[in-house]
């Protein structure tokens, strides 16, 4: 069996890839039969730099990522797919991969083909949105979770919701080594006839250091001979923005408390054959960091496993680790508690020997070799069990289960009697923006398709909410506003021609579909009286929303001649733009690709609808196969981001991507299912969907199960975390299209086979 492991790996210093070299190590020891780690799978080594070659990697690193580039993970991704491999493990820690919270990993994740055992080194009882997302991410898509505390399986199933068989706990390895007879540090200045204190690992604040410093004189007091030894580098991270300025002030601490000659720094990192000697030198290990909210701990194991008398913070990991009298704890930043506990050890032979000797006999079970064979079982059984085919089917296959209910709370939190608020800050509404004709034009549709699936009274109570705010902002002229501040002043005279076709577009809904009569003349005038503006329309997606209401119009009268003419005349310059623009390798209507680009085959397919021009509908049909083979060709809808825009010729821009980008390709593949009865487009339409619910560029859902609400954007990092109008109502309008497709699916489904997406 060979295992691609995914991780930092010396020679960075990092206690991730120390593990990881550990585990490899660990795991190489049950097959003695191999002569070097290469023999057993290789590394994908993660890079802090940009610079491939910073690190002079041994040979088992076969591929290196470099942490902030996106790219690299798919191609990593690709190179695991096609090695030998047999199973892939990943070391997890939010600080070294890629994007807000390190989310780069989660593509990289989704595209492997081979089975995944993810260790988590950190698992946070408060995690944000995104870090819940992450690790809710790495699990669905491993075939096992390894943690190293029960606390860590307690957060898994309650904060994360993973079920328990998924998680598995594998302690943290410790060297496989025993003390020399003649141990060599008990030679030097520092320990030679010394009681030691010692503290290892990279050093940075959050260690607290400075509690043990603080300790030194009262245990000095009582025991002359007491020697803080420090040993290690401080962390490449704090020397970088603030040099030695920490090892410093400890040193400034011990001379104002004149134990300067009772502290020592051993300025190095130390391999595991050297450190064990350190530890078996020591008289007590302290670990006095300052935060609970530490779930494993390689420094502590490494200490207990060695028989080290261990003092420390009741940090999660310490207080299962030294239960048991296996240790001691003392409070956090308690230099009173923590002089105490030491002499208290230093003053008793007797109980300074057993909490060594419980320590050591614990810490046999934790020796690496025997690490490595419960990591050898759970990668055999993954192998055994894993169907690549099972990946594919559930990511393809349409499955309602995976939708959330639908829920109208943050619709409700953003709508007050005005209208429904255009921006937010995280969940909460930002009233300082106001409101905009566009989000409550759609606001209208949602509510609309709301009550028409379910008979809702909450939609029914936001219906005339919305229809007030459109008749508010029309002009005497029949012309709209777009913009309102939140103490209800007009913004602007007149409002853009798309938040004008958007509008003309509800009212042409809500024609064809009112719940009272009442309101369907009432949007019958508003419509009629903005029709004189249908002509003045110069910019093709303001006529594009427009065809769309003139044609949900005509679906309720089709009788009115005079607006089937004015749908021909609207649909007229798409068509002629289209034909202007278009080459063997561009169908498309303009040399750019912008913003809301399904939303003109949308308009043309509605047309066509009501017209049945066949030049229409080849347009259409053209047009949505070129936004296909942009957006669909990964297996996952990709949409064009609004960070550059797609010029003929250029390069496609990844992000920021839109929630209404997603809405329009969802309307067009329903649109285009009801127009042409051709299953592969209710496949599609799924497929756009299930970009809300992570099925994206970076493997991250916008829908808040929480909020109810839809984040605002994908960005290059992670996720804007703003709720606003538009996205939400972009969610929930693409959400209930998919309830109507359901109802069909006797329809579609009589059609045979499912088609391949490209």
């Amino acid at each position: 069996m060979k295992i691609a492991y995914i991780s930092t790996y010396p020679p960075r210093e990092c206690g991730i890839a120390t593990f990881n070299q550990n585990l490899m190590r660990a795991i190489s020891a049950n097959f003695p039969e191999r002569k070097s780690l290469s023999q057993g799978g290789f590394v994908v080594a993660v890079n802090d730099s940009e610079n491939l070659q910073e690190y002079e990697y041994p040979e088992e690193v076969k591929y290196v990522i470099r942490q902030n580039h996106q790219k690299d993970y798919i191609r990593a991704a690709n190179f695991i797919n096609t090695s030998s491999a047999d199973v892939c493990i990943m070391e997890h820690e939010f600080g070294i991969y890629g994007g807000e919270s390190g989310i780069y990993i989660l593509p990289l994740l989704n595209r492997l083909e081979k089975p995944l055992i993810s260790i988590l080194h950190t698992v946070l009882r408060e995690p944000s949105y995104v870090q819940r997302i992450i690790v809710r991410e790495i699990a669905e898509q491993s075939a096992k979770i390894v943690v190293m505390s029960q606390r860590a399986v307690e957060f898994l199933t309650t904060i994360y919701e993973i079920p328990a068989e998924k998680i598995q706990i594998i302690e943290h390895g410790v060297p496989d080594l025993e003390a020399p007879e003649n141990n060599p540090v008990q030679n030097i200045s520092a320990f030679k006839n010394k009681k030691v204190l010692l503290t290892f690992g990279l050093i940075s604040r959050n260690k607290g250091l400075e509690v043990v410093i603080k300790a030194l004189p009262k245990i000095v007091a009582k025991h002359p001979d007491a020697m803080y030894v420090v040993l290690g580098n401080t962390h490449p991270g704090v020397v970088k923005h603030s040099g030695e300025e920490y090892r410093d002030y400890l040193k400034s601490l011990a001379a104002q408390l004149k134990v300067s000659n009772h502290l020592t720094f051993i300025n190095k990192f130390v391999a595991e054959e050297e450190l064990i000697n350190y530890l078996t030198a020591a008289t007590v290990y302290v670990t006095p960091y300052h935060n609970e909210a530490q779930i494993t701990s390689g420094t502590l194991s490494y200490a207990v496993g060695s028989g080290a008398a261990v003092v420390s913070t009741p940090y999660w990991h310490a207080t299962e680790l030294l239960a048991d009298n296996r240790g001691r704890l003392f409070d956090f930043k308690d230099a009173e508690s923590l002089s105490e506990t030491v002499n208290s050890l230093l003053d008793n032979e007797q109980a300074l020997n057993e909490v060594k000797q419980n320590a050591y006999e614990y810490g046999l079970h934790l020796r690496w070799p025997v690490i490595g064979a419960e990591y050898i079982r759970i990668a055999q059984e993954s192998v055994s069990r894993h169907d690549f085919r099972d990946k594919i089917l559930r990511n393809s296959i349409v499955d309602p289960e995976i939708m959330p209910a639908f829920n109208l709370a943050h619709i409700l939190r953003l709508t007050d009697d005005t209208g429904i608020v255009q921006h937010a800050k995280y969940g909460i509404p930002n009233l300082k923006e106001g409101y905009c004709l566009d989000d409550n034009s759609r606001a209208l549709i949602m509510a609309l398709m709301a009550y028409q699936r379910n008979k809702s009274p909450e939609a029914l109570n936001l219906l005339p909410i919305y229809l007030s705010y459109i008749h508010y902002m029309q002009t005497d002229d029949g012309n709209f506003r777009n913009f309102l501040s939140f103490d209800r002043r007009y913004l602007d005279e007149v409002g853009s021609e798309d938040s004008f076709g958007r509008t003309i577009w509800a009212l042409g809904h809500l024609i064809g579909c009112a719940a009272h009569n009442s309101y369907r003349e009432f949007a019958m005038e508003l419509f009629h009286r903005s029709y004189p503006h249908f002509q003045k329309l110069e910019h093709i997606r303001g006529m594009a929303n427009t065809i769309i209401g003139i044609s949900l119009y005509l679906k309720a009268i089709p009788t009115d001649e005079g607006m089937v003419n004015e749908l021909i005349r609207l649909t007229t310059p798409l068509v002629e733009a289209y034909k202007k623009t278009s080459s063997p390798e561009w169908h498309w209507f303009e040399d750019v690709m912008t913003y809301d680009n399904a939303i003109l085959p949308l308009a043309l397919l509605h047309s066509c609808e009501i017209t049945s021009n066949e030049e229409v509908r080849a347009i259409a049909m053209e047009s949505m196969a070129f936004l296909d083979k942009l957006t669909l060709s990964n297996g996952y809808l990709s949409p064009i981001g609004n960070d550059g825009w797609y010029y003929r010729g250029g390069t496609f821009p990844t992000f920021d991507q839109q929630a209404i980008e997603t809405m329009a390709m969802v309307l067009m593949y329903f649109q285009a299912y009801e127009t042409l009865r051709e299953p592969e487009y209710i496949e599609k339409m799924f497929l756009s969907y299930k970009w809300f619910l992570g099925e994206n560029t970076l493997r991250a859902p916008l829908y808040d199960h929480e909020t109810k609400g839809c984040c605002d954007g994908l960005m290059p990092t992670g996720i804007n975390r703003n709720q606003g109008a538009e996205s939400t109502l972009a969610y929930m309008i693409s959400h209930l299209t998919v309830l109507k497709a359901f109802e069909l699916e006797y329809e579609y489904n009589k059609f045979g086979q499912k088609i391949e997406v490209c």
